[in-house]
């Protein structure tokens, strides 16, 4: 039965290159729409950038260019470094269109219609000489609780402390440098925590998230136990100067992301079927049977399994078959960085003469279906890419194809080969349905496991009829006839298995072969008798280790002191993040504090070193291993994330921490991390507060953000840190 599917990725935004972190989910995606295209489904992937917003506004403006402009400039980009990666988009879009806007007014008048839109005022910053307000990473001042100079407005980099925008002392606006004032605004919200979105999202996410029981397991947790009301309103407006769509009859007012950018799935979806004349309604209406799929990263899994559906269904459209988040992306075991040269864009992997398909590969045998983080170990790409790319699979063609050439004129044996294949190389062909199964439940590690399985099976072939001694042995044409043309056609279904994730070397392949492009229907039968296939061409250089040596080089950034702009470029931190993480999540305004002179005991990282203490000091501080069981959101509270900890047989703990403007608590269950479990416990308005987790920062602002430290994996909770 031909099914009827509609894939979207999360949209990037349109202020900062494609980095390999992007890739881990364009990648995925692709691969699992290719092969739904080669099973014969009506399939289409479309995706946009995410285009609106106050950083948008400000870059533009600091380019001296329009922000139409600028993110018609990046849109290129972008769609240059995918088409690099052989990531197909159907439709690949904006959402700065005529599309996006008629859903997000259509939608909002439906929500609103419905009593779910509610306008509050609420007290805010405001910049008088830029005249804007101002969001909480764009204030900064004087930490309220340690007096640490130039913090951000909701969290302080130096103590930890979180705390709201008005408590910082002597703040000031990171745009323009002035003292802002507060001001009251009204602001929009879409009612979340209303009854009816309660209820219907109670049933929606146990369907939406069915094939990953932790995602559903996480979506309770924040929706809570029946009766209870986790579930907060969001603010889904901002007000002008603002670089977006204006609400309609609130002058003023522009939709925030929330009613702006997952819309521009919508958008671009409508502007596909505008060009090829398909029925929009049949994959967004109500009554829709085809299935609606959306690729994103765990970090954004609350939005696109809670607000994203109860949107969706209260304004009378369809709501999504699955959500698939997926795990983050570190490089040799830890966060991508600048200065190891591991921050690596799209763009200057291409640049260095990598083959994007490598990264492909590597990546799929790397991926599992679930939310777990994957790791791109430099070294072991090198030897998995030669082993099984080079080594297993192109080692067959090249073996064989010489003989068929100049010994046969490039015809394969003419008998019936299906019973001798199957005898000598049993479940070959069979396995094309168990591999099918792995590439629907997106466990493509499995499915490349199983074809280099068979790759070794093959090669097991190989060496036992060595057709390099038959060719040399006088009346054995026969025999090297057959065993050639058996290798060509386990070639041949290798590469059918291997075409979702290598397109472009199936390309290849197929030319070699002479054959149509390769469906996954082809792989119940083999080549007809007598076909004649091309001369053999070498299909892929294996990776010199000299070339990712170069590619770190390439990406390290120099250590020496810089001096920033005041509207930063968008974070090279290596905070692995989905690409739809929005502007005000992707990009902040700083202003570095003064570097100290080395006579101030300047020149370290984190800004001046703290006076010298003896041993018997640090002894006093009693730092302990422990795992995150729990992480929620603080219901009224902006800035924290309520932790619980592991500590063994010293039992739990509760810790607010001040985090949460660099980690969703989705992404922090089951870590390690390190507590200081003798500090006194603090009564706060949320409870109390029996701890303190570790974190670095950059008090100088190279690196902004903040970053949980973690103990190497096999430390045990309860460990003292000594």
């Amino acid at each position: 039965m031909t099914r009827k599917i509609l894939v979207t990725s999360a949209l990037p935004y349109a202020n900062g290159a494609i980095h390999l972190g992007h890739l881990v989910e364009y990648i995925q995606t692709d691969i699992w729409t290719r092969f739904q295209k080669m099973r014969g489904h009506e399939c289409w992937y479309v995706c946009a950038d995410d285009t609106h917003g106050t950083p948008i506004m400000l870059r533009a403006e600091k380019e001296g260019i329009t922000p139409e402009a600028l993110i018609s400039r990046v849109h290129a980009e972008h769609s240059r470094d995918f088409a690099g990666f052989h990531v197909a988009f159907d439709n690949y879009h904006t959402t700065h269109s005529d599309e996006t806007r008629h859903y997000s007014e259509d939608i909002y008048a439906r929500l609103k219609a419905a009593g779910l839109i509610e306008v509050r005022a609420i007290e805010q910053f405001y910049d008088p000489v830029k005249a804007m307000f101002l969001p909480d990473r764009f204030i900064k001042g004087e930490c309220p609780k340690c007096g640490t100079k130039d913090q951000y407005g909701d969290a302080c980099e130096s103590c930890g402390a979180a705390y709201a925008p008005t408590d910082l002392k002597n703040p000031y606006s990171a745009v323009s440098g002035a003292k802002p004032e507060l001001r009251s605004s009204d602001h929009y919200f879409f009612k979340l925590s209303d009854p009816r979105c309660q209820e219907f999202l109670r049933r929606a996410t146990r369907e939406v998230c069915k094939s990953q029981p932790e995602a559903v397991n996480k979506l309770q947790e924040w929706l809570g136990e029946p009766g209870e009301n986790k579930l907060t309103d969001w603010d889904i407006s901002r007000d002008a100067p603002y670089f977006g769509f204006e609400i309609p009859g609130a002058p003023g007012k522009f939709f925030y992301v929330w009613l702006d950018a997952p819309i521009g799935y919508m958008g671009s979806f409508r502007n596909f079927c505008a060009r090829k004349g398909l029925d929009f309604d049949e994959f967004w209406g109500r009554d829709s049977k085809a299935e609606l799929h959306h690729f994103v990263g765990k970090d954004i899994l609350y939005f696109h399994a809670l607000f994203w559906p109860a949107e969706l269904e209260h304004a009378g459209y369809r709501i999504p078959t699955s959500v698939f988040a997926h795990g983050f992306l570190t490089v040799d075991g830890a966060k991508m960085s600048k200065s190891r040269g591991t921050f690596i864009t799209a763009e200057s992997y291409l640049a260095q003469g990598l083959n994007p398909e490598w990264l492909r590969y590597y990546f799929a045998a790397k991926l599992n279906g679930t939310m777990e983080d994957i790791d791109l170990n430099l070294d072991d790409f090198v030897s998995r890419v030669n082993s099984d790319l080079v080594g297993k699979y192109i080692n067959i063609a090249s073996r064989a194809a010489g003989f068929i050439a100049k010994r046969f004129d490039g015809k394969l044996d003419a008998r019936h080969l299906n019973e001798t294949f199957r005898a000598e190389l049993p479940g070959l062909i069979e396995a094309g349905e168990e591999i099918a199964a792995h590439y629907e439940a997106r466990d493509y590690a499995r499915a490349l496991r199983r074809v280099m399985a068979l790759a070794d099976q093959v090669n097991q072939y190989v060496d036992k009829h060595q057709p390099w001694q038959l060719a040399k042995q006088g009346g054995q044409d026969a025999r090297l006839l057959e065993v050639c043309s058996l290798l060509i056609n386990a070639f041949r279904l290798l590469t059918i298995y291997l075409k979702p994730v290598l397109p472009k070397l199936a390309q290849r392949a197929e030319e070699f072969l002479n054959v149509a492009p390769l469906h996954w229907a082809d792989s119940g039968h083999l080549l007809p008798p007598s076909h004649l296939i091309n001369v053999y061409e070498h299909l892929m250089q294996r990776i010199d280790p000299k070339q990712v040596e170069a590619l770190v080089a390439a990406n390290r950034e120099s250590l020496a002191p810089t001096v920033q702009s005041t509207v930063s470029p968008a974070p090279t931190s290596a905070e692995p993040q989905s690409p739809q993480r929005h502007a005000q999540h992707q990009q902040h305004v700083a202003t570095p504090p003064p570097q100290p002179s080395p006579a101030e005991g300047g020149g370290a990282r984190g800004g001046a070193f703290a006076p010298v203490i003896g041993i018997d000091d640090f002894a006093r501080v009693d730092l302990r291993v422990a795992r995150i069981a729990d992480a929620q959101h603080v219901e009224g509270a902006d800035k924290l994330i309520r932790l619980t900890l592991d500590l063994g047989e010293g039992g739990t703990r509760n810790v607010f921490a001040g985090i949460k403007s660099a980690y969703d608590p989705a992404q922090l269950v089951g870590r390690l991390t390190v507590l200081v479990a003798n500090l006194a416990p603090r009564k706060m308005k949320f409870g109390m507060s029996e701890g303190m987790v570790l974190a670095a920062s950059d008090d100088g602002g190279k690196t902004p953000g903040l970053f949980l430290l973690s103990p190497d994996s096999g430390a045990i909770p309860g460990m003292k840190v000594k």
